[in-house]
């Protein structure tokens, strides 16, 4: 029987980038998407060239009626779940002293209580399995900080604080909890950006260049199938944070 992955926010960019890389190494993966179901089916369907037993959900991360119904699907599918990656995340960047209330609740609820709702249900399954592991996208922004996203930073350094603190409460019973925080990395919403910021952003990485979803993956799949690693902030960021 093969393992089995949940990726939230699995539709596109680092997400579809993560689901492929465990479907190539056995997994049966199953991706969440909120909105665009379009992508989903596209991210799926090259998923399941590679896994045909893997699945898409359609869920609001940060609704918690949502949450316990995806797991719940999962359960009754597959009648296990070994790793969560909890990728769902969302911008609404703007300066401070203008950012609107919406904006920054907003990118509160999806991006660190929908980590919390999400790792909460995980955990009941994999303390029952006795077995299974988490890892956390943060982001550079919530060690370093960035000017225009006071909210975004501010969810990402609340994801490795609940990080640091699950794997202390999960690990006397062997289950791992970790993070990794990207850099600047080539996605959809990077390219949206002007060049003249990108280049900014570049001149900034002591790599020289932006990053590839594929680099993310890969530390997620590292630490996922890590035995002894548990509340660590691996960076992904060509040296952007050292």
């Amino acid at each position: 029987m093969n393992k089995v992955v949940l990726v939230t926010g699995g539709s596109r960019g680092i997400g579809k980038a993560i689901g492929l890389y465990f479907a190539h190494h056995g997994y049966d993966v199953v991706i969440n998407y909120q909105g665009n179901e379009q992508a989903a089916q596209t991210a799926c369907q090259q998923i399941r060239s590679l896994q045909p037993n893997s699945m898409m959900i359609k869920g609001d991360v940060s609704n918690a009626q949502d949450v316990k119904e995806m797991f719940d699907t999962i359960m009754d599918r597959y009648g296990r779940l070994d790793v969560l990656v909890n990728n769902a995340g969302i911008t609404r960047d703007g300066l401070f002293l203008r950012m609107k209330e919406k904006d920054f609740t907003d990118v509160i609820d999806i991006n660190l209580k929908g980590t919390f709702l999400c790792c909460q249900q995980a955990s009941r399954i994999m303390l029952r399995q006795k077995s299974g592991s988490i890892v956390n996208l943060s982001s550079v922004a919530g060690i370093s900080g960035n000017a225009g996203q006071t909210n975004y930073a501010s969810s990402k350094a609340g994801v490795i604080g609940l990080t640091k603190s699950l794997a202390r409460e999960l690990a006397s019973r062997h289950i791992c909890v970790n993070a990794v925080a990207p850099g600047f990395i080539t996605t959809d919403m990077t390219l949206a950006l002007s060049d003249s910021v990108r280049n900014a952003m570049i001149a900034q990485i002591p790599w020289k260049q932006a990053g590839k979803p594929q680099d993310v993956a890969q530390a997620v799949y590292f630490l996922a199938n890590s035995q002894y690693i548990t509340g660590h902030v691996l960076h992904v960021d060509g040296g952007m944070c050292m």
